[in-house]
């Protein structure tokens, strides 16, 4: 019988410290719905105490019914000059009202005296205490060994005495983190075992890894195989300075690879469209080369090993790319992509048979746009759309004609106004309509929204909810972009897509399919 493991996310929280890496209380919420999908046992929201925006997640996200993740608020153990009743980050812990509570405390004596500078007795009462106090709350309480790792190596009678502390304040859960990233896998081998000998067996323990090293994924298996029985990571391995371990490493190689059981292992199927998921919200470029679930972990460019592939895939692929959502990819064969067109279309209710020649026009289709840069992991709306196209059809609501935009600054102080002016056919009528906005895509997507309201009034309740650009080469003011828009209409969020080496361009592309898809299914009846 294959071993429990728990899978804690703190793409949230720890994930957020990456560059570049910034997330809206919306983008939050909607990663937090995609990692219960998958089965995550623990969501790390944020720190309450810290910042507005996770106080506001906190609040936001008890709006919501989890079908199985549990919410975990994060803190710190309380100030060394105050108690632990009258610490105003500790209160924000309770204030977020989550089942579990997690908070870090100092493990490295070196960190005690230079960075706190209080005594080692005093650091082991901020951890027993803080504990102690919220455990008043009844949460479910873990505990973060901050930079156990390189404390346990200076001081490791000291670093056993401060997990023990966390256990004489109500820890359930003892979590040995690697904060530096720099400790090679034997040595967590080692500590992970000497630790599991020195506290009792009946005491859950967790691992924390971060990369700089390029050992977080590694140390996290290594330290399963050494007695830990709870993995914290993050989607993509995002995190600060090199970033943290990668559950979308971790969790295959745990169930594939090792023989573990868990929640997300019974969804694996659910991983790549996760990891692409996140990057995209995140307005980030996935990575192509990532193990399990990056575009190219199953590529194969032609020669002996496309051919022998074709034969048998386990020649050249270590498991099925399916039991992660992924495809085999004949980069120069018609092949490649058929598979996840034949998915797709039966998510989408679409009669597509693979002996169906329709389905190979669409993979050819596909190719040719991807190589001119759209991607439609977070724009399936525009995906449906070419894929109903081709087969089915769909109804033409509107014709788009012409559109040209006007900004200008008349006044060197003042902001620059746009004006847009659009011209389309309905029903045999053309209506040529005007509309200002705060830029020319909000310009361009008033005047659509103006002209289009007097045939469909249900446009009335659709509404842009986020607009993303990315640029996608490196040819300055040239470059080509690809802009990303997701839409609302009180029930259903939808997203499409545009490329173009023009702004604008790319944003009427992403603006027409939007209203073509929201009049679709509302037409269809499906905006449940």
């Amino acid at each position: 019988m294959s071993k429990k493991i728990e899978i804690f996310d703190t793409t949230l929280r720890d994930g957020t410290q990456a560059e570049d890496f910034n997330l809206s209380v919306e983008d939050k919420i909607r990663i937090t719905l995609k990692l219960d999908e998958l089965g995550v046992d623990y969501i790390e929201g944020g720190w309450p105490g810290s910042n507005q925006k996770d106080e506001e997640y906190f609040r936001e996200i008890q709006n919501y019914q989890l079908n199985h993740s549990k919410i975990v608020a994060f803190g710190s153990t309380h100030h060394a000059g105050q108690q632990a009743h009258k610490d105003p980050n500790l209160k924000a812990l309770v204030k977020a009202k989550t089942p579990v509570i997690i908070i870090f405390g100092k493990t490295w004596d070196f960190h005690v005296k230079d960075v706190l500078r209080i005594s080692l007795e005093r650091n082991l009462e901020l951890i027993r205490d803080s504990l102690l106090w919220l455990k008043e709350s009844k949460k479910t309480l873990f505990y973060d060994a901050e930079h156990f790792f390189d404390g346990y190596k200076a001081n490791p009678e000291y670093a056993i005495k401060t997990l023990q502390s966390a256990l004489d304040g109500g820890a359930e859960c003892l979590i040995l983190c690697d904060t530096n990233g720099g400790t090679m896998p034997w040595e967590i081998t080692k500590i992970v075992k000497e630790v599991r000998e020195k506290i009792s067996n009946e005491v859950k323990l967790g691992i924390h890894c971060h990369n700089d090293s390029e050992s977080a994924v590694i140390n996290s298996l290594t330290a399963v195989k050494a007695g830990i029985t709870q993995v914290q990571g993050t989607i993509n391995g995002f995190g600060e300075r090199c970033g943290n371990a990668n559950l979308c490493s971790v969790i295959p190689n745990l169930v594939l690879k090792m023989g573990y059981d868990c929640k997300a292992g019974k969804n694996l199927d659910e991983l790549t469209g996760l990891s692409r998921f996140v990057s995209e919200i995140a307005n980030l470029a996935p990575s192509r080369h990532q193990p399990y679930v990056g575009q190219s972990a199953f590529a194969h460019k032609g020669g002996i090993h496309a051919s022998a592939v074709q034969r048998n895939p386990k020649s050249y692929e270590h498991i099925e790319p399916e039991l992660v959502g992924n495809i085999q990819r004949i980069l120069i064969s018609e092949l490649a992509g058929k598979s996840n067109v034949l998915a797709k279309a039966k998510e989408f209710g679409v009669d597509l048979k693979s002996s169906d020649p329709v389905a190979l026009d669409i993979v050819n289709q596909l190719k040719r746009l991807e190589a001119e840069g759209f991607q439609f992991e977070n724009a399936e709306a525009s995906f449906e759309l070419l894929m109903r196209e081709a087969t089915t059809g769909i109804r033409h609501f509107f014709e788009t004609l012409d559109f040209s935009i006007i900004s200008q600054r008349r006044k060197k102080d003042d902001c620059s106004k746009s004006e847009a002016v659009i011209k389309i056919g309905v029903g045999g009528n053309v209506e040529h309509t005007a509309a200002e906005g705060e830029g020319p895509v909000n310009a361009l997507d008033n005047a659509f929204k103006k002209a289009l309201l007097k045939f469909y009034p249900q446009i009335e309740k659709m509404s842009l909810k986020e607009f993303k650009v990315r640029n996608l080469s490196s040819d300055g003011t040239k470059s080509q972009v690809r802009v990303l828009i997701r839409f609302y209409d009180g029930h259903k969020y939808w997203g499409t897509v545009g490329v173009s080496h023009d702004l604008i361009e790319a944003s009427w592309q992403a603006l027409v399919d939007a209203y073509r898809y929201g009049l679709m299914i509302d037409a269809n009846g499906k905006t449940e």
